[in-house]
C-alpha cells in the first residue's frame, strides 16, 4: 500500500495541537506485595503477546501499606518499578493524599530510586485545583532534588461534591494526564444523602448526582485533552455485569480508561474498551482513501467523509492499536511501529 508512506495522520489530522496522552485502556490497581508481582508478571505476558503494554499498573502505598509500614512499602514499590519486573515501562505508584504525613515521603522514595522508569503519579484525594497545583509542583520539585529529567506525568482521583466542582480548572492544570472517579469517596461525601446502592454496578449508572459527577469528569478530561478514567465495580466476580459496566462507561459516557481490582477484570475491560471489528475494518478504509487523497474530502459506501470524521477514525485505529485488536501489517508498520514524519 504506496499511499502509507504519505503524512502520518496525526500530522495530518491535528498539526500543532498537542496530541491527547495514548494510555492503555485499562489501569490495574495492586498493593500487596504478592499481588504486585503477580500484576507485573501478567502486563509482561500479555505485552509480549501484543508487541505493547495493554494495561497499565499501578501500585498502590495509599491502600497497599500496613500502617507503621509505610516508608518500607514506599521502597518495596519503588524497587518493583526500578526494577526488571517494570518491563513495560508502564508502572505508576498512588500516593498518600497531598495532606496526608506521608505525602511527602512517598514522592521523595519513588521519585529518588524509580524516578526515570515511572510511568506517573497518581494523587488521590484532590480537594480543588489549589490542592492540584501544590501537588504537582510538590513532585516537580522531588524531581529537581533528585536529578529526575523526565517529567513524570500527575494523574489525579476526583472524590468529592467540591472536587466535581472544581474539576475543570484542576484538569487544565499543566502536568495532569488523567483525572479518575473516586466512587465510593463521592457517595460518602454525600453523608447518607446517596444510598449505598450507588456504590453498585447498578446504581453508579443511574443514581443522577452519580452519574452527573461521572460526566463532568469526563466532558472535563475531553475538553482539556488529557484521559478520563472510569471507577471501579466492586463486584468483581461478576464479569458479566463488569463486562456491561465497562461498556457504558466507553460509549456512553466517553470514558476511554477505566480502573480494575482483580487480574480477571483486565481483559473484560479491555474487550469492553476495544472498538468492534466493523468499526477497525471502517476506520482501515476510511483512513486509507483519505491518505491517498491527500486528506482532501472522500465518500466512503455513498457517505462524505472530511478531516472531522477522519479525527474520530483515527482514534477507533489508535484504541483497536491500544487493545491489542490485529491490525493488517501495514497499517501496523506505517501507522504505530514508525514515529510519525518518519
Amino acid at each position: 500500500m504506496s499511499t502509507l508512506t504519505a503524512i502520518h495522520p496525526r500530522h495530518a489530522l491535528f498539526g500543532s495541537e498537542k496530541p491527547a496522552p495514548l494510555l492503555p485502556v485499562c489501569d490495574h490497581y495492586a498493593g500487596v506485595e504478592a499481588r504486585m508481582r503477580k500484576s507485573l508478571a501478567l502486563q509482561a505476558e500479555m505485552a509480549a503477546q501484543a508487541g505493547h503494554a495493554v494495561f497499565d499498573v499501578t501500585l498502590d502505598l495509599e491502600d497497599g501499606a500496613p500502617v507503621g509500614g509505610e516508608h518500607e512499602q514506599a521502597l518495596l514499590v519503588a524497587a518493583l518499578v526500578a526494577g526488571p519486573e517494570n518491563a513495560t515501562g508502564r508502572v505508576g505508584v498512588r500516593v498518600h493524599d497531598f495532606r496526608h504525613r506521608r505525602f511527602e515521603d512517598d514522592v521523595d522514595t519513588v521519585i529518588r530510586l524509580a524516578g526515570e522508569r515511572l510511568a506517573y503519579i497518581m494523587v488521590p484525594k484532590l480537594a480543588d485545583a489549589a490542592d492540584a497545583q501544590r501537588a504537582i509542583e510538590a513532585i516537580k520539585a522531588a524531581r529537581v532534588k533528585h536529578g529526575v529529567t523526565r517529567v513524570v506525568p500527575v494523574h489525579g482521583l476526583i472524590e468529592t461534591h467540591r472536587a466535581v466542582q472544581q474539576v475543570h480548572d484542576i484538569a487544565a492544570l499543566p502536568g495532569v494526564e488523567s483525572l479518575s472517579f473516586g466512587l465510593m469517596d463521592f457517595v460518602s461525601d454525600h453523608r447518607g444523602a446517596v444510598p449505598a446502592s450507588a456504590m453498585g454496578v447498578q446504581g453508579q449508572f443511574s443514581h443522577p448526582l452519580v452519574l452527573r459527577a461521572k460526566l463532568e469528569i469526563s466532558a472535563a478530561c475531553h475538553a482539556a485533552g488529557i484521559t478520563p478514567s472510569h471507577c471501579v465495580v466492586t463486584e468483581f466476580k461478576d464479569t458479566r455485569a463488569l463486562g456491561k459496566a465497562a461498556e457504558r462507561a466507553c460509549r456512553e459516557l466517553a470514558y476511554t480508561r477505566m480502573w480494575s481490582i482483580h487480574p480477571d477484570q483486565i481483559p473484560v475491560i479491555v474487550e469492553a474498551f476495544a472498538p468492534v471489528s466493523a468499526e477497525v475494518d471502517d476506520a482501515i478504509e476510511i483512513l486509507s482513501a483519505a491518505q491517498a487523497a491527500h486528506w482532501a474530502p472522500t465518500s466512503h459506501r455513498h457517505v462524505l467523509h472530511d478531516r472531522a470524521s477522519y479525527r474520530h477514525y483515527w482514534h477507533v485505529l489508535e484504541r483497536a492499536w491500544l487493545t491489542g485488536q490485529p491490525l493488517p501489517v501495514e497499517i501496523r508498520s506505517a501507522f504505530f511501529e514508525t514515529p510519525p514524519g518518519h
